[in-house]
Formats: structure tokens, sequence, C-alpha cells
């Protein structure tokens, strides 16, 4: 396999391997529990490695506190969002607009400047997504907007933006990219499981009881795909990756068109290949 393509490869199984990880939360309702056995369940999936990779050395402490705080920082906005907005209105804007908004980060933080190709490519690849990501078979324009779920879903566009930078800039200065990738999910559980005990006190088992199979599965799927992407981050701009890995949107489709019977239409094969366009003037 080709170094150019091993990066492709990596973030498509992370794309393919999110989708499962969704698909099996998907029925759960309650958004906030199921992070927490998901989050929960990939340090338990970790927890032998960090017995076999080094310890985290002085200097990567840092980059590990300020990644968690990040994905910390996503996860408030994400459940907010969901909570203030039906999904067929969060969704698309939250998953669209990631890929730039990380682009955005990425030039002050990392230094990663892509071509203009690679603007090109990336506006095209945020449409598609946000094109895809809109449900079927609704009227969404007879729909209210929703003024608070469109902030809050355009803040978590903003928080996916901020991980990525920040994990892409961790596993690139570690000694041991692993070391940066086994830590970061034993610790990522903490702030997700404060977060959910104190707002879900006094009913968290009984909001738990029904995420426990699709946060279980959810969680081991999420080792192998958020493990790959961060191997990914070590070897192209952050952009690209997480570009690449929001094709997530099509391989959830076709899950639910397979298992759900959901039709995928016209529209989503359209945007699909318009995404392919983008994705490809991001790779030229």
């Amino acid at each position: 396999m080709s170094e150019s393509f091993l990066p492709v490869a990596l973030c498509l199984f992370s794309a393919i391997t999110v989708a499962v990880a969704n698909f099996a939360v998907k029925r759960g309702g309650d958004v906030l529990s199921a992070r927490m056995v998901l989050s929960i369940t990939s340090a338990l999936c970790v927890l032998p490695f960090a017995f076999i990779v080094p310890l985290p050395e002085a200097a990567l402490w840092p980059p590990i506190a300020i990644a968690i705080g990040a994905h910390w920082i996503y996860q408030v906005f994400m459940v907010r969002a969901l909570h203030r907005g039906d999904l067929s209105l969060v969704f698309p804007v939250m998953r669209g607009l990631a890929p730039l908004m990380t682009a955005i980060i990425a030039v002050f933080a990392l230094n990663e400047y892509p071509g203009m190709l690679g603007w090109l490519g990336l506006l095209l690849a945020s449409l598609a997504l946000l094109v895809f990501a809109l449900p079927q078979g609704e009227d969404l324009g007879k729909k209210k907007l929703n003024q608070s779920a469109l902030i809050w879903a355009g803040l978590t566009a903003i928080g996916i933006g901020l991980y990525s930078v920040t994990d892409a800039y961790g596993v690139r200065v570690a000694e041991n990219r692993f070391t940066f990738i086994v830590w970061l999910f034993l610790l990522d559980w903490l702030g997700t499981t404060a977060g959910t005990g104190w707002t879900r006190r006094g009913q968290l088992i009984a909001r738990l009881r029904p995420q426990l199979v699709g946060g279980i599965v959810g969680g081991v799927s999420s080792v192998f795909s958020y493990g790959a992407a961060l191997l990914a981050f070590s070897m192209t701009q952050a952009a690209t990756v997480t570009a690449i890995r929001e094709t997530s949107v099509v391989f959830g489709a076709i899950l639910g068109a397979v298992f759900l019977k959901e039709g995928l239409g016209k529209r989503r094969i359209a945007a699909a290949i318009l995404l392919a366009a983008g994705l490809l003037m991001l790779e030229a």
C-alpha cells in the first residue's frame, strides 16, 4: 500500500466504523447516556494496551489534557444541539460544516494551508455532506427553523474542528503516537461520565439500561474508528481526515437502506457523487 493511499484508507475505514457506531446507538434515545456507555467501553477496550505502550512523556500531558478538553466541549455542544432541535435539522449542519471548521482552525493552530483546489474541494465536500445528511421524504422548507438549535449545531461543528486539530497535534508531537491514542481513550470517559452523572442524577441507572447494548457496540467500533483517524492525523492534513471521515453519513445511509429499508433517493446519490468529487480535489 502506497504512503499516499494509507491515510485515505485509514479515513475510509474510520468512516465505515463510525457509521456502525452511530447505527448501533441510533435507537437509544438518550444521547448523553449513550455517549457515557460508549466512552467507558472504549476506555476498557484500550486498557490492556496501557501496559504495553510507553507512558506519556512529561511534554505530552498538556496536549492530552487539551485534547480531552476539546472532546468534552464538542460533546457538550452536540448534546445541547440535539436536545434543542430535531436530528434532521442539526445533524446536516454539524457534519456538513465540520471539515471547513477543521481547515480554518488548522490554519492557525497547525500552519496547514490547503491550496486553492483544496479549499474548493472542502467547500464542495461540505455542501455535499449538508445536502446528503438532510432526511428523505420530509419537506424541511415547511419546518420552523430553531435558531438556538442551529447555533448549537454550528458550535458543534467548531467543536469537531477543535478536537480534530488538538488530536492531530497530540499524535504528531508524541514520541510514540500509540501512547497518545491509548491515553486519550483511557481518559476521555471522565468528562462525559461526570457530566452525565450530574445531569441524570437520580435517574442515571434507568437511563443507562436501554443504552447498554448499543453503547457497548458503539464503544468497540469507536476504538477502531477513531484509532484509525488518529493514525491518519499523523500522516496528512487534519481537514482532509475530517472530510473523508464525514463520509460516514453516506455509509450510515447505506446501512439504513439495507437494514432499516430507508431509501437513498436521487438527491443523496447526486450528493454522494459531489462529495466524491470534492474529496478527489482535496487529494489532488
